[in-house]
């Protein structure tokens, strides 16, 4: 299947390094990311592991949960997740789904149907599972980026996204290039001026079609 914004993702079953997981009861009320990896033991995605571990604290912030996924097997997980918490100094405190089936990565389209692992398969054989899903409470995809194998993730990125995210959702706003939390939001052109000023007071039109407002909702 081909994932688009705004359509829900697959509901799946799988085991993880915490135990079989159900992938929309697993996401409850929350949003939630699902990361993806081409292999255990590969140091780009052990970096990455070890980045996502160092911000538990900002994901439980935004009430959102993290789920990595990785084409092998969960006692490899559970064996590199020892490595992953000597390299970053923080415990791997989420769930690494098993998917050396390759249901998941089939699932979310990272992987064509008729692929499979041969034997004695290196990263390369799955390298385009390395993609990021920020997925709503609604179950619904709001956001994706795929990353080559050579270039690891900057989840400052996907962290600010996901404010983003979470901040249009909630204020029924946009937000300009470059946004972080406190700045500027922009007034949909679906807003009239009218209920822009009933609805967020004061703004600053610097173009017919682009109006600013600081105040949220």
């Amino acid at each position: 299947m081909s994932l688009r914004i705004n359509a829900v993702v697959p509901d799946f079953k799988a085991d993880s390094s915490q135990g079989p997981i159900s992938f929309h009861e697993w996401i409850g009320d929350s949003w939630a990311i699902l990361f993806s990896h081409p292999k255990d033991f590969t140091p780009v995605c052990t970096t990455e592991f070890g980045a996502v571990a160092q911000l538990s604290a900002e994901w439980e912030k935004r009430g959102t949960k993290v789920i990595g996924v990785s084409v092998d097997g969960v006692e490899d997980h559970k064996r590199w997740a020892t490595d992953i918490e000597t390299y970053s100094g923080s415990k791997v405190g989420f769930p690494i789904i098993a998917d050396d089936s390759l249901n998941v990565s089939k699932l979310f389209d990272m992987l064509p149907a008729e692929a499979y692992l041969p034997d004695g398969r290196t990263p390369a054989d799955s390298a385009t599972v390395r993609s990021v899903f920020i997925i709503g409470p609604d179950k619904q995809l709001k956001l994706s980026m795929t990353y080559p194998m050579s270039v690891g993730r900057n989840f400052a990125e996907i962290l600010r996204a996901l404010d983003a995210l979470q901040a249009t959702a909630k204020h029924g706003v946009a937000t300009p290039a470059d946004w972080t939390v406190g700045q500027d939001v922009i007034i949909p052109p679906s807003v009239s001026d009218e209920d822009a000023k009933q609805k967020f007071g004061e703004f600053s039109a610097v173009l017919p079609y682009l109006r600013k407002t600081t105040t949220l909702r």
